[in-house]
């Protein structure tokens, strides 16, 4: 367990700091407004209200303890900058940050945040890729061009081997792990028969992921 601060209580940093308590971890919440930091007093370890352009507010939340610092500041793009500034001065090394726009996105990668993060962008190549592709549920970059993607195999696969499924990518694709109901399998062999329903991921690039699609469509 962690303890994270998010700063902006808008739907984007409640919505990180919600699946963060979920997963286990502590949060404390920072906004400047009175009303949102009220109605959310109960959901996290702690609200705090609390200008965060201020240098001397936030040396007061002892932020070096937070495992990283999210700026979750909404289309302020000043306020956000300030604070990023502001949060460097305290010696906070690992900040993410909310960007909104192109503009906010190539200053704020001048102040050498740990990561720059894009809600809608990242939101709309998901849509699209589950557009493109509805046999993958879900799918996560891992940098280098590498994904792993989540794969519901339908009934026309049922009774298939892993094998014969990952046939048409040559050796460039891998099965991390296989799911059916509460059973998880791992180090699979190419001999796996597949049910309905089971749960697979797969890594790859995404060419050559995209090279299965049409065995598993």
């Amino acid at each position: 367990m962690a303890h994270f601060t998010v700063i902006g209580l808008g739907r984007f940093g409640i919505a990180a700091s919600m699946e963060l308590i979920y997963l286990g971890h502590t949060v404390t919440g920072v906004d400047r407004d009175a009303k949102i930091a009220e109605k959310y007093v109960d959901d996290f370890t702690q609200v705090i209200i609390c200008d965060s352009t201020d240098e001397n507010a936030l040396k007061e939340l002892d932020l070096i303890n937070s495992e990283a610092v999210l700026v979750a500041i909404g289309e302020d793009m000043e306020s956000s900058l300030l604070c990023i500034l502001a949060l460097k001065k305290l010696g906070v090394k690992e900040i993410w940050v909310k960007a909104s726009s192109r503009a906010h996105h190539t200053i704020v990668s001048k102040l050498g945040v740990a990561r720059i993060i894009h809600p809608e962008e990242e939101m709309g190549v998901r849509v699209a890729q589950a557009l493109n592709y509805p046999m993958v549920n879900d799918y996560l970059s891992i940098g280098h061009g590498l994904y792993v993607v989540e794969i519901h195999i339908k009934s026309h696969l049922d009774g298939q081997s892993l094998g014969d499924v990952l046939s048409a990518s040559k050796g460039r694709v891998e099965a991390v792990m296989i799911k059916r109901e509460q059973e998880t399998f791992l180090q699979l062999k190419h001999d796996f028969v597949f049910q309905t329903h089971d749960v697979l991921l797969l890594s790859g690039t995404r060419t050559s992921l995209k090279s299965l699609v049409p065995r598993l469509v």
